[in-house]
C-alpha cells in the first residue's frame, strides 16, 4: 500500500480509511443488532466492494425491502467480476479496521468476530447523498448478513468460493 500522500486524489477521496471504516462500523453494527456474537471477519471483507460500487448499492438500495439472497438470485450482475473488487479493496478494508480498531470503535473477540463500540460512531447517518446511500446499505447488509446466518451460502451466492 502506498504512502497516503503518493496516492493518487481520486482514490484518497474514495477510499479515505475513515469513510470506509464508517461504512464498516455501520455494517457491523447492524449485524450486532440480530446476531450479539459479532461479524465474522470474512463477512466484513464483502462490505465495501458492494457499498462503493454503485451498481451494486443502487441494486440493494432499491431492493432493501427484500431479502439479500432475493436480489443477489434476481440480480446476478452483481457478481460480475466482484471476486476481483473484493481482492482490489481488500488493503483498503483492512485499513479501515485498523483506523476503527485505533479509536476504539471496534473490538475483535477471541472467536475472530467483529464488535463495535456503541459509543464510536455517531448513531444518526449525515454526509452527501452518496455517503448517506452508501451507509444505509452497509447497514441493510449488516442486518441481512447475521439473517442469512451462513458465511458459506452468503460468499456462494455472490459467486465467490468460501
Amino acid at each position: 500500500m502506498k504512502a497516503w500522500h503518493q496516492r493518487p486524489i481520486e482514490i484518497r477521496n474514495l477510499f479515505n480509511p475513515a469513510f470506509c471504516g464508517l461504512v464498516l462500523f455501520r455494517a457491523i453494527n447492524a449485524y450486532r443488532e440480530v446476531d450479539k456474537a459479532g461479524m465474522p471477519f470474512s463477512l466484513s471483507l464483502l462490505v465495501l466492494p458492494l457499498c462503493l460500487q454503485r451498481q451494486s448499492r443502487d441494486i440493494l438500495q432499491r431492493g432493501n425491502r427484500s431479502y439479500f439472497l432475493k436480489i443477489t438470485a434476481e440480480h446476478p450482475e452483481m457478481q460480475v467480476d466482484f471476486a476481483r473488487r473484493c481482492s482490489d479493496v481488500f488493503p483498503f478494508t483492512l485499513e479501515a479496521l485498523g483506523v476503527l480498531t485505533h479509536v476504539k470503535a471496534l473490538a475483535i473477540n477471541p472467536d475472530g468476530r467483529l464488535l463495535t463500540n456503541p459509543d464510536g460512531v455517531r448513531k444518526t447517518i449525515s454526509g452527501t447523498a452518496e455517503s448517506i446511500a452508501c451507509q444505509r446499505v452497509a447497514a441493510y447488509l449488516g442486518k441481512e448478513f447475521a439473517r442469512v446466518g451462513d458465511r458459506a451460502t452468503i460468499y456462494t451466492t455472490l459467486g465467490i468460493r468460501p
